[in-house]
């Protein structure tokens, strides 16, 4: 018997096309009931609950109970972190599920990516970021310079808080439809905190699209200017 990770097992749990939509739906960063994941994978809510039971057991899911209903969310940043990656895999290798629609387009221009900015934005903010020496890559690891924590303080984000946690606090994710990184970890999940709070973005409540105001949008352009 081979030693190491069993990569079979996880690969066959996410490999289920019903299972694959509900683990898509949760990327929204949103905790959801049974019945609502049901809908999502077009299967019945008994069918779903045992899905839902083999990915739990399998560490992709965590859940909690409220009243009546059991919610699910996605158990770590880990597994979004795989999820927007096998969606890279497959949206360059053209295993795409449907045509590009109106629809697309916003979620192509900004979404959630579990609980920070993806899209065309969120690509914009890690390349701004950089450019501006506010990031630094070493290798493979994304780092906030001196000159960024300034800003970043500057810009309302409580910095010692994000420090004081266990995640990670820079991490690059890459993005399924722009093919390039984007900012993730506790610091890309506080920069979309901070432009929800600042109103310049909200969250489409059905589906993973982040809105900007024509306010916010400027805004955007005006703290991080993009020239690719």
């Amino acid at each position: 018997m081979k030693e190491g990770p069993d990569i079979a097992y996880i690969a066959a749990l996410i490999g289920d096309p019903a299972r694959a939509n509900m683990l898509t739906a949760l990327m929204s960063g949103k905790a959801l009931t049974v019945s609502e994941l049901a809908e999502e994978a077009g299967v019945t809510i008994q069918t779903a609950s045992s899905h839902l039971s083999r990915m739990d057991d399998g560490g992709l899911l965590r859940h909690r109970k409220q009243g009546r209903h059991k919610y699910f969310a996605l158990a770590t940043d880990d597994v979004a972190h795989v999820l927007e990656g096998l969606m890279g895999l497959a949206a360059g290798a053209g295993h795409l599920r449907k045509r590009t629609g109106p629809k697309d387009e916003k979620l192509r221009k900004a979404r959630v990516c579990y609980n920070h900015l993806a899209g065309d934005m969120g690509t914009r903010l890690y390349d701004s970021l950089m450019a501006q020496g506010y990031v630094a890559l070493k290798g493979e690891i994304v780092t906030l310079t001196d000159q960024g924590a300034e800003f970043v303080t500057r810009f309302g984000i409580d910095l010692d808080a994000l420090v004081r946690k266990k995640a990670p606090l820079c991490r690059e994710c890459l993005d399924w439809s722009e093919r390039r990184p984007h900012l993730a970890g506790s610091l890309g999940r506080a920069f979309l905190s901070r432009f929800e709070a600042l109103s310049w973005a909200r969250r489409d409540q059905k589906s993973r699209a982040v809105l900007f105001s024509p306010g916010g949008d400027a805004e955007f352009a005006r703290l991080f200017p993009f020239s690719g």
